[in-house]
């Protein structure tokens, strides 16, 4: 259990209240939405995707690229905008990537990416809100 203090920090009821009941179960409780479900997943505009959960922004659409996951995939996130923890569950090991101000669960992170990172931050549409650039 994260016992780590966010910048923005909300009571279980107002968590639910904000939160559909799948962005709950996603980003509360570490789960993940079925693959290809999300329309974010198709989203190709310039732009910039959020969290859900607090509005910080996460990532830029420049960074973002078709995985063939059916989840959204990036690059690298806005610098400071996502930390890492080690996620050890279902038998294996595995870099979970999460809101660095609110602590919602977002995706987890492989080192299985196109250049120039090498990384592929494989992220939950839902926990994700997207604005396109003006």
């Amino acid at each position: 259990m994260d016992t780590r203090t966010y910048p923005v920090t909300r009571t279980d009821a107002e968590w639910r209240a904000r939160l559909t009941p799948e962005q709950y179960a996603v980003m509360r409780n570490h789960g993940t939405e079925r693959p290809g479900s999300c329309a974010l997943l198709y989203e190709k505009r310039a732009g910039t995707f959020s969290c859900v959960g607090c509005d910080q922004p996460l990532f830029e659409s420049k960074l973002k690229f078709e995985s063939g996951t059916g989840w959204p995939s990036f690059n690298d996130p806005v610098p400071g905008s996502v930390e890492n923890t080690i996620d050890r569950s279902y038998g294996m090991v595995r870099t979970e990537c999460h809101c660095a101000r609110c602590g919602s669960h977002l995706g987890h992170v492989f080192e299985d990416g196109p250049p120039p990172t090498g990384l592929r931050y494989c992220i939950n549409g839902v926990a994700l809100k997207f604005e396109p650039a003006a």
